[in-house]
This record gives C-alpha cells, sequence and structure tokens, in this order.
C-alpha cells in the first residue's frame, strides 16, 4: 500500500486516521505538535510517542518537504520562493484513491512571498498551479489553469519559511497565485491547520482570504463560523470596466456580488476589504472614485488602494504616487475608510498580480547562494 502524506490529513481527521490503527486520537495533536510547532520531519523523532506507534506511523505515512528551486530577495526585503512540487498527494476529506498525477515531462512550480514590515511577518499562500479567472492585470492565469494544491502543499508553503528560512509568521494571506474559492475545502482544511493550536497557531484575524468575487465561495464560507478575514478584488465598482479588468465579473456581475458581500457582513459581523488596484488612465478618475464610494458606503466596507505593479501580459500604466493619494482622499472625503498598501518586492516580480511560478531572468535578483537557510535544532539533527 502506498504510504500518505501525513500533512494531507488536518488534525481532527488524523484523529479519525489513527483510530483505525488503532491509537488514541491525543496522538494526531502530539503528531502535529512535532511537525508543525518544532519542524521535525522523522517520526523515529517524535520522542513522546511509543517505538511501537513510530514504527506503524513509518509503515503508513510520510511528512513531506517543501522542495524550493528558487529564492529572489528584493531591495525592500521581500523574499519570493518558487517552489517545485512532487506531483503527488491526496485529499482524505474527498476521496482517499484520489492523486495528484505525476508530471514527467512537465515541473509544476508555484510562488509564496515573505513580507517583513517591523514586528510583522506576513506570507503570501497560493492555492492552485496557475488560474482560471485571466485578470487582466494579473500575470498567474497567463498560462491558464492546472490544479488545485494539496492540503500539504498549501501548508508547505508557510513551513519552509518558518523553519528553514527561520521566520516567525504572525499573517497569512491567500493572496497569491490562485483563486481561493475556486479550491475551497482544502483551504478551509488548509486555515484549520494554520489556525490550530497545535498547529501552526496563527490567530482566525491574521488570516486573510481573499476572491475575485466567487459568490459560492463567500456564502459558504460565510457559514463556517470563524474570525477570519475577507477580501475582494474589486479593481472597479461599475460593471462594464470591471468586467474589462476581471472577467470572472460577467459570471459574478456587482448586481449578485454586492449583495452577497452584503449578507456575508450582515452574518458574520466581520467588515469586507475592497481591494482597489489603480491603474493610470484606466480605473482612477473622479468617476470611478464616486461609484467606489457609494459601494463601500452601501457595503460598510474598508477600501484597500495599491498601485498598479508592471506585468508584461499586457500595457497597463502605474499611477504617480500623488494620483494614489488624490484618489484616497477623494473616498476619505467621503467617509470611507482607507488604508493605501505600499507595493513590496516589484524587482523580483514579488508584488500584487506578478506571481507566475517561474523563474526569473534577471539574475542579479536572486539571491538564494547569499541567504543561507536556517534550520531549527531538531531538522539539522534529523539531517545528520
Amino acid at each position: 500500500m502506498e504510504k500518505e502524506d501525513i500533512k494531507n490529513f488536518t488534525i481532527e481527521e488524523l484523529e479519525k486516521r489513527l483510530a483505525e490503527i488503532p491509537a488514541p486520537p491525543f496522538r494526531a495533536r502530539q503528531i502535529a505538535g512535532w511537525i508543525y510547532q518544532k519542524g521535525v520531519l522523522d517520526f523515529s523523532r517524535m520522542e513522546n510517542l511509543s517505538k511501537d506507534l513510530r514504527a506503524k506511523l513509518d509503515t503508513l505515512f510520510y511528512i513531506s518537504r517543501p522542495e524550493v528551486a528558487e529564492i529572489a530577495r528584493s531591495a525592500d526585503g521581500t523574499e519570493k520562493f518558487l517552489f517545485r512540487l512532487a506531483g503527488r498527494g491526496h485529499s482524505p476529506l474527498s476521496n482517499p484513491m484520489e492523486r495528484v498525477p505525476a508530471s514527467p515531462t512537465k515541473n509544476e512550480y508555484i510562488e509564496a512571498v515573505l513580507i517583513p514590515e517591523r514586528e510583522r511577518r506576513t506570507v503570501c499562500l497560493s492555492t492552485q498551479v496557475g488560474c482560471k479567472y485571466k485578470c487582466a492585470f494579473c500575470a498567474s492565469g497567463k498560462n491558464g489553469f492546472t490544479r488545485n494544491l494539496t492540503l500539504a502543499e498549501i501548508v508547505n508553503q508557510l513551513l519552509f519559511i518558518r523553519f528553514d528560512r527561520g521566520q516567525k509568521i504572525t499573517n497569512v494571506v491567500f493572496m497569491g497565485m490562485g483563486e481561493p474559492f475556486d479550491n475551497y475545502e482544502n483551504l478551509v482544511r488548509a486555515i484549520g491547520v494554520i489556525n490550530h493550536g497545535q498547529g501552526l497557531n496563527i490567530g482566525a484575524r491574521k488570516i486573510t482570504v481573499s476572491t475575485c468575487g466567487i459568490i459560492p465561495g463567500i456564502v459558504r464560507f460565510q457559514n463556517l463560523g470563524l474570525q477570519v478575514e475577507l477580501s475582494v478584488s474589486l479593481h472597479a465598482a461599475e460593471e462594464k470596466l470591471r468586467q474589462k479588468l476581471m472577467p470572472v465579473s460577467k459570471k459574478y456581475p456587482l448586481k449578485e456580488l454586492v449583495p452577497a458581500l452584503a449578507g456575508y457582513t450582515r452574518k458574520t459581523g466581520r467588515v469586507v476589504t475592497l481591494e482597489y488596484l489603480l491603474v493610470k488612465d484606466g480605473n482612477d478618475s473622479a468617476d470611478c472614485a464616486g461609484k467606489l464610494v457609494t459601494l463601500a458606503k452601501e457595503l460598510k466596507a474598508k477600501v484597500n488602494l495599491l498601485g498598479y505593479s508592471p506585468v508584461h501580459v499586457n500595457n497597463y500604466q502605474t499611477p504617480e504616487k500623488a494620483d494614489v493619494l488624490l484618489f484616497a482622499n477623494r473616498l476619505i472625503q467621503k467617509g470611507v475608510f482607507v488604508t493605501i498598501r505600499k507595493s513590496r518586492g516589484n524587482d523580483i516580480a514579488a508584488a500584487c498580480g506578478q506571481l507566475a511560478g517561474s523563474r526569473l531572468r534577471d539574475a542579479d535578483a536572486l539571491h538564494a547562494a547569499a541567504l543561507p537557510l536556517r534550520t531549527s535544532p531538531l531538522r539539522r539533527a534529523e539531517e545528520k
């Protein structure tokens, strides 16, 4: 029988799986502590488990290791990680026999980004290989959609940054490659592991899910009772313009999306954030600002402004800083709560919309050799 990646189980699912061995449920929490809190990748080093259980685990499971193909570091301290996927794994929640097919002729890559700022360490995670929605300003969908990531492939991005890079992660945003609600089951399961006390133990309000406006996902998500933040890539408050920037609006138009977001706020009591990427001479006019004011006040939503970051798949232009401030002031003067998000990692193609899952062409931007991995003492010991 082929071994299963133990990271493809949530802690609750692992409790049920261990009952089949049999082993008491609390062992799942102990195993999770070793993997997610100490970075241990070898069952033999889990010292509070019996030798018999460790041997049994080794016959049934393996612990996947994230494989990084490239690390790039921006002048502003942002780091981008290109992960090569192993092409195996399964989701025990849906079908225990369903496996991600190996791809011997084509490597699959995803990217994650670490954004340091004072005491905060935010990691931007991917949920899919590619993306099917082809937003005009985004590079992730330029080669189309390949597949969803498994639970293990999602959390491994965090675990590499936590243990191999030695970074204490404070915040997680699902804003990388792919549409999170398109991989709904594994997204929710990953949030469970990230938030769990024996998992990565990151508070729910420090986790943000960003969607391009998948209404069924928004409706499902509001019923989970989570305190996770929700942001929506809006980018235009007028239908015709939004459909130009975001083709997904043809399937989920504003006239349906806005009521869904209002329902989300009523149900959860959480304030939705409207992400608005400003494109020079595109969606930055006074009229665009006025329409955004109307929508934001109707939803009682926050607005997060960000200047467009260049992507080679289009000819859009980045607005001047003064134009971003002018647009923000038009909103603020009408009583809308606005934040201006500073673009990070432009020089290594790590900014919003730039992740494409491909190697950088500019060798000067690469610092993998100059940035030694910082491995935990436990992991160093097990690798000797």
